[in-house]
């Protein structure tokens, strides 16, 4: 069978940068178990009430909602498990100083199988307060009315 190349984006966490100021973000490996997969290939996950936990040295995806493998039989995972990350001991250290010392929260951005292997992309993330959202929510508007403007000025709309 040939090997897979390219990207293939299974789930992505929309939510995380409308709640989140996302910093520095990192690629890590994921150790799962064949039903997991198997029910990742079929495009079947969600990001929504994840977070990633360092314990021992170690880093732990928590929340992260992978469905059990439709045809899985008594060997099938269970959806919500932790799952351990497979980083550098250098990025590993950098995270956990950082989480330490200014507050941040280690958040998963997105899912994704790259040349066949199960990648997480997670970010240092710190918390948006109500008003921030607001204000990113109207400038985004702004900037939409303005690019909806310069385009009927350039069709001679206006």
């Amino acid at each position: 069978m040939p090997r897979e190349k390219g990207q293939k984006v299974v789930a992505s966490n929309r939510r995380a940068r409308h709640d989140y100021h996302l910093e520095d973000t990192y690629e890590a490996g994921l150790v799962l178990v064949g039903t997991e997969v198997k029910s990742l290939r079929q495009g079947r996950a969600s990001l929504v009430d994840g977070f990633v936990d360092i314990e021992d040295h170690e880093a732990w995806l928590h929340g992260v909602h992978i469905p059990e493998y439709t045809q899985g039989t008594w060997t099938n995972h269970s959806a919500r498990r932790k799952r351990k990350l497979l980083l550098n001991r250098d990025e590993l250290e950098k995270i956990e100083r950082k989480v330490n010392e200014k507050g941040f929260t280690i958040v998963p951005v997105s899912l994704y199988f790259k040349d066949g292997r199960a990648k997480v992309e997670i970010a240092l993330a710190k918390g948006k307060k109500t008003w921030d959202k607001r204000h990113a929510l109207a400038e985004r508007q702004a900037d939409r009315e303005k690019e909806q403007a310069l385009g009927r000025r350039l069709k001679g709309m206006d």
